[in-house]
């Protein structure tokens, strides 16, 4: 395959196609047609993703068989730690590849879905870096996924536009905007309406695929200059994992005819095998790399489902479980020391608060616990930080600048040599704190919402002042699951109670009743708040933890439509 530009406007056989996708020999799209979404599912676009399954498929498979074997480690009483046989890598003097100069200053980024309003408003709400993202933020209905592919290649091309009807507003790109970054799903999620020899897509290769086919080319010209797309890698566990993202992209280099080394990938540090394979990470990907970042509300699930068996390590309420808890901070400065050692970012979490609009008070008391979060990130060394809304961005903007001053980062300056004490013990010391009666509470009704909302297409939801996503629904979930497994006590209320089944029946009843009252009748009836339900207390009381809620409740959201829309032509 030569050069992609040629490939990026649909040939005449293609316009004449009509009701159908143009599919290479062993591809069946199973996803509803569309004209707009017929000028992504190209045939040369489909043969590239296939190309990419083919030659990866198995070593994916394979990484996540070893996922499961360590998993029962883990469950027959293991713990996660450094690996002997990759001492010489971490005690090695490498570096990663320099830093592209496009995006060498990232002190805020914004992170939100793939919707079109989105990505305008995030593009140009003054933060450095935007990432568009088709994993934790977003429901994967084919609706967006490949609505998002279309919108991101009319971003690239910088021709992207809405019209909001009901605010009789058009939305555009200001002169200058935010870098892009987009992240796929995870390896674990499969893309259920595209089939490649007979088994559904990796749904991480389709992201990537599709998205890397379009827009390579314009994206080094407008965005990127010279270097790019550039990515976000998230849910990996071990460093075989970037080990087949780094072999994906010189795949596609070769395959575009762009440089070794052009694209550029930050992988999140959001599981707790990872946090002992930070260097391996990086290593595997030094051609690549731009960094890691602190993933934290995905750590915390992760910190549950690694030690579902170990009744000696049960988290407190999850509003306690935040970056001053000793395992958490460990996590934070290890990933500091390591990335700047290696010569790449050192990424903050996120600030998950939305503006209280209606309530200047607690709004300016949010901004404080904001203020106050990033100022501990911008001091232990973090090159920048990600922030949920552009309501947050001034704040945060002007706590890093304040820090930081003219420089674009602090990989030379702030080294952390300190931090290369932590042992395994600091990175898995027991986190500290009570249980609650509110905290079951609260993570019940987070959930059912979350689910629900999920169920109908919104990936990215307000809910109690905070914009939640997949992670934190996970950490709902995954806590109530721990407290019923082992019969804990909420000592944290005065109450004394032990968590049931019985007790946790009543909860999610009250639960359900007061989220009809929140949401209002009209809206419970016509949302899927009973079918959240029962998959959200499902998988509370499961006697196995599921790996992840999205697996379970991707099947509700799938919808096959007959062959015939998909036939080859």
């Amino acid at each position: 395959m030569v050069g992609f530009e040629s490939f990026l406007e649909p040939s005449s056989t293609e316009r004449k196609i009509g009701m159908a996708y143009d599919v290479p020999e062993g591809v069946d799209i199973m996803g509803k047609y569309d004209a707009e979404f017929a000028k992504i599912l190209t045939k040369d676009a489909l043969q590239f993703v296939a190309d990419l399954q083919s030659e990866f498929r198995n070593h994916i498979k394979y990484a996540l068989e070893c996922r499961k074997e360590a998993k029962i480690r883990y469950n027959n009483g293991g713990l996660p730690g450094f690996d002997p046989a990759t001492k010489y890598i971490r005690e090695g003097e490498w570096v990663c590849a320099a830093v592209p100069p496009a995006v060498a200053d990232r002190r805020v980024e914004i992170t939100g879905p793939v919707g079109r309003k989105m990505i305008i408003n995030a593009l140009n709400s003054g933060a450095k870096v935007f990432m568009a993202d088709f994993e934790d933020a977003l429901s994967p209905s084919w609706e967006n996924l490949m609505g998002g592919q279309v919108n991101l290649r009319d971003a690239v091309n910088r021709t992207i536009s809405f019209h909001d009807k009901a605010r009789n507003r058009v939305y555009k790109l200001n002169d200058q905007t935010a870098k892009l970054f987009v992240r796929p799903r995870g390896w674990h999620l499969p893309e259920s309406h595209i089939f490649i020899d007979g088994e559904p897509a990796t749904g991480c290769l389709v992201d990537f695929g599709l998205y890397f086919f379009h827009n390579c080319m314009a994206f080094r010209r407008t965005q990127g200059e010279g270097f790019g797309p550039f990515f976000y890698l998230p849910k990996m566990e071990h460093s075989r994992e970037a080990k087949i993202w780094n072999n994906v992209f010189e795949r596609a280099e070769k395959l575009s005819g762009i440089e070794k080394g052009s694209i550029r990938a930050t992988v999140l540090i959001e599981t707790l095998p990872a946090v002992f394979q930070m260097d391996e990470i990086l290593y595997e990907l030094r051609d690549h790399s731009v960094g890691l970042n602190c993933g934290r509300w995905d750590y915390i699930f992760s910190y549950v489902k690694t030690f579902q068996a170990h009744p000696d390590r049960l988290l407190p309420d999850r509003v306690l479980v935040g970056m001053t808890q000793h395992f958490m901070r460990s996590y934070s400065d290890l990933l500091i020391r390591t990335c700047h050692k290696r010569g790449v970012h050192a990424m903050g979490g996120m600030a998950a608060q939305i503006p209280i609009r209606d309530n200047p008070v607690a709004n300016e008391a949010a901004l404080e616990l904001v203020r106050k979060d990033k100022l501990r990130e911008v001091k232990a060394g973090h090159d920048g930080t990600w922030a949920a809304h552009p309501g947050l961005i001034p704040a945060i903007m002007e706590v890093f600048t304040n820090s930081m001053g003219n420089k674009a980062n602090q990989i030379h300056t702030v080294k952390r040599e300190d931090a290369v004490n932590l042992t395994e013990e600091d990175l898995l010391q027991r986190p500290r704190g009570v249980r609650t009666m509110e905290g079951l509470r609260h993570n019940t009704r987070v959930g059912i919402q979350y689910l629900a909302a999920w169920l109908t297409g919104t990936g990215s939801v307000p809910l109690y002042n905070l914009m939640e996503d997949a992670a934190t629904a996970e950490i709902s979930r995954v806590q109530n699951w721990q407290w019923l497994k082992y019969g804990v006590e909420l000592d944290g209320d005065g109450l004394g109670v032990k968590v049931t089944l019985e007790l946790f029946g009543r909860v999610v009843e009250d639960e359900m009743t007061r989220i009809e009252r929140e949401v209002g009748q009209e809206k419970f009836k016509k949302g899927m708040y009973k079918e959240a339900c029962k998959i959200f207390t499902r998988q509370c009381t499961k006697p196995m933890l599921d790996d992840f809620l999205t697996l379970d409740a991707y099947n509700h959201i799938v919808n096959h439509y007959p062959k015939g829309s998909s036939s080859r032509l």
